[in-house]
């Protein structure tokens, strides 16, 4: 089931309801902008990699400089090979993160990953040809490949501290603590995560 914005409405009614202190931060960040994809997988995946353990404000800002570098879009995949480690470092992309990035790049140059053929695939081969980029996750290759309603990432270290701020909690949650406590937001934690992601980037009021 792909996320739609129907699941996004509805989500955020379910949200509200469902956990008071998320209902909060719904109010203050406002409509839900989670798009897992956009008619274009490597797009989506870029992205969704570019962005990966940053909070919102700084992603986006490194995002608006890597673009500026290719005419303000998403590079295709070769031409994103082509570009300097020097110049990608200068708009802000750590080594491992522009190692990631030119392995996705390079997936889908090569044609191992192919966007026409990737809606025609299982799920499960799905997921085993997006994980096989590097910095790639499940979560990511279920949100992004496959754009999924209910997706929690356990792992990322955004919703982790988010959920930790939300929840006053003492120390980040870990997979189990996570789990529970999203319980409530059951079938949308994906539209739930995005709000937590969104959380960081805005002062929650009391």
């Amino acid at each position: 089931m792909t996320l739609t914005a129907a699941h996004r409405a509805a989500g955020v009614r379910h949200l509200r309801r469902a956990d008071a202190r998320l209902a909060r931060v719904i109010e203050q960040v406002g409509p839900c902008r989670l798009e897992v994809r956009d008619g274009n997988v490597y797009r989506s995946l870029f992205r969704a990699v570019l962005y990966q353990q940053l909070a919102g404000n700084a992603a986006a800002a490194i995002e608006r400089r890597v673009k500026a570098l290719f005419n303000g879009r998403v590079p295709p995949p070769a031409r994103f090979l082509t570009a300097s480690d020097r110049s990608l470092r200068a708009a802000g992309l750590s080594r491992q993160k522009t190692a990631y990035l030119r392995d996705l790049a390079e997936h889908f140059a090569s044609g191992r990953i192919s966007a026409r053929r990737l809606p025609h695939l299982s799920d499960d081969e799905v997921i085993g040809a997006v994980t096989a980029v590097k910095g790639i996750g499940e979560w990511t290759a279920h949100m992004f490949g496959l754009g999924r309603p209910d997706v929690l990432p356990v792992g990322d270290y955004g919703v982790r501290k988010a959920a930790q701020l939300l929840f006053d909690l003492d120390d980040l949650p870990k997979r189990d603590t996570l789990e529970e406590l999203a319980q409530p937001w059951r079938p949308y934690r994906s539209v739930a995560s995005w709000y937590l992601w969104r959380s960081l980037d805005i002062k929650v009021l009391d």
